[in-house]
């Protein structure tokens, strides 16, 4: 069986369906397609083989958190293409491609996997050099926004060439929007992200020979015992993104090893016994305070759902769990519990 007759497979594809649909079944792209789904299945099917199917035009909206980001979301159609393709083809092979430190949207990895990778490689750093050395942050620039799309094709055709089929469907998402950037509610493009800088990855790790290194979507890091040797990986970083049509934003910066790192919400550091330690970062707590104590009283003010506020806060209280943060969930619990009596004010 090719790659694309994984995806044309009757089976996968409706197993893919199942898949779209969960959480989705209220959804009227999602109602009509349900209503006739192995119609539809069949349909889509046919469509990929004689090569008349299209993306739909996406729906655009606004989220807020952690930041201000424009999402755009296509049919559900769509949603179970590309369910049946990452599921099947693009996530599988790509797994095999990537390097163990390239820790985001992947199976057995995630925040958490990433957050543990960097407190191990920090330990054994230590164990080395004691805290004789220097972490290079780094971070894209709008990193989604800017993903040139013959760059990414290109790229594409060199990691699925030998399947023409594979490659017309990822150029037909890859193209969905006109100019540059990729649509941030598109699974499909999660994958794309990951594969964008894997070249960065092999750079950084063979060719510059960086041994503590780690990457989550566009967000990395190196440390190493020498910071006029991380000033040059910089510059061959720099150069190389800029061949992608990418640049690092101004929070790229060079730090002492005994300053610590933050990454992916938290600030992780080395305590003077070589233990490594993470802590919420401030920024993260002071908005994570203003905003569940603002839930909580509108709670008690009988103008929000108990149970939308419980998991919210329950999936923050998940987050704060992967940090050293037992003074804080203990501080926070105690003051939402005063929040939802009503026995607090606005920024308390």
């Amino acid at each position: 069986m090719t790659e694309f007759e994984k995806v044309t497979n009757f089976q996968n594809m409706y197993k893919a369906f199942r898949k779209a649909k969960c959480g989705k079944g209220y959804k009227k792209s999602s109602a009509r397609f349900n209503v006739a789904a192995l119609d539809g299945v069949h349909t889509l099917i046919s469509q990929l083989k004689d090569k008349t199917y299209t993306v739909s035009e996406y729906t655009e909206f606004k989220v807020y958190e952690p930041k201000e980001r424009i999402i755009q979301t296509t049919a559900f159609k769509d949603k179970v293409i590309q369910h049946c393709l990452c599921d099947n083809v693009i996530m599988p092979r790509l797994q095999r491609v990537f390097l163990r430190d390239n820790c985001a949207g992947q199976k057995g990895k995630g925040t958490l996997f990433g957050l543990n990778r960097l407190g191990e490689q920090m330990q054994q750093f230590y164990d080395r050099y004691g805290m004789d050395g220097y972490i290079l942050k780094c971070d894209v620039t709008k990193f989604f926004y800017n993903i040139a799309h013959e760059q990414l094709k290109d790229i594409v055709r060199y990691h699925f060439g030998d399947d023409p089929d594979i490659c017309w469907l990822c150029e037909l998402f890859i193209d969905s929007t006109e100019g540059k950037g990729l649509p941030l509610g598109n699974q499909i493009n999660q994958g794309f992200a990951l594969l964008y800088l894997d070249g960065m990855d092999k750079l950084i790790k063979h060719e510059l020979g960086i041994e503590y290194y780690g990457r989550y979507m566009d967000d990395f890091y190196l440390i190493h015992p020498s910071k006029a040797y991380l000033q040059d990986c910089l510059e061959v970083i720099t150069a190389y993104l800029e061949t992608l049509e990418l640049e690092l934003n101004g929070k790229t910066q060079i730090f002492p090893f005994k300053n610590g790192v933050s990454f992916l919400g938290f600030h992780t550091y080395i305590t003077p016994g070589g233990r490594p330690i993470r802590r919420l970062k401030n920024q993260n707590k002071r908005n994570a305070q203003r905003k569940f104590l603002r839930m909580a009283k509108l709670v008690a003010a009988g103008k929000l759902p108990m149970e939308k506020f419980q998991a919210s806060y329950g999936a923050w209280k998940n987050h704060l769990s992967h940090g050293d943060c037992y003074k804080l969930s203990l501080g926070m619990d105690i003051a939402i519990e005063n929040a939802l009596r009503g026995n607090t004010t606005e920024g308390e």
